[in-house]
């Protein structure tokens, strides 16, 4: 026994001892190290710059793009309404190269008749009243002004 504890207490003993104990300890730190270490890396940083200053190059672009197609959609609008004016235009223009239908507008629009026939202008005098009272002189036309003004001369003599 007094051999193994003179070997216990031998220098060449206690370095190898302690060569373990380091050698375990560096195993544990090496594990634990790799078991927290984080999972950004300096490639997967990299990458996400690249893609951020990606985003930031694009993001006017596609601003832009996105308001000149919604400009463009308008547009096409805008002459597809034009087309179906014009349409009617034409439409309008074929039908007044009718003599019945220019007829027909010159004699609701104007009251014309035609000879031998009797026109009738039916007014509602209640309706009448309300329409002058309702307007000022000025938003009248001249001649409504003239007819009120020679009305009231013929009523002041009565």
């Amino acid at each position: 026994m007094a051999v193994k504890d003179r070997d216990r207490f031998s220098t060449a003993t206690r370095l190898k001892l302690l060569g373990e104990q380091t050698a375990a300890r560096v195993y544990r730190s090496q594990t634990k190290r790799q078991a927290r270490r984080s999972r950004l890396t300096g490639r997967a940083a990299l990458l996400a710059l690249v893609l951020c200053s990606l985003v930031v190059a694009l993001a006017y672009p596609i601003r832009q793009y996105v308001s000149q197609r919604a400009e463009v959609a308008d547009l096409q609008q805008q002459r597809e309404e034009a087309r179906a004016r014009v349409e009617q235009l034409r439409d309008l223009k074929a039908r007044w190269q009718d003599d019945a239908y220019a007829e027909q507008q010159i004699r609701d629009r104007l009251h014309y008749v035609m000879p031998g026939e009797t026109g009738y202008i039916v007014i509602d005098p209640d309706a009448a009243k309300q329409s002058r009272a309702g307007q000022g002189a000025a938003d009248r036309p001249w001649y409504a002004n003239v007819w009120d003004g020679v009305d009231k001369a013929d009523r002041s003599d009565e």
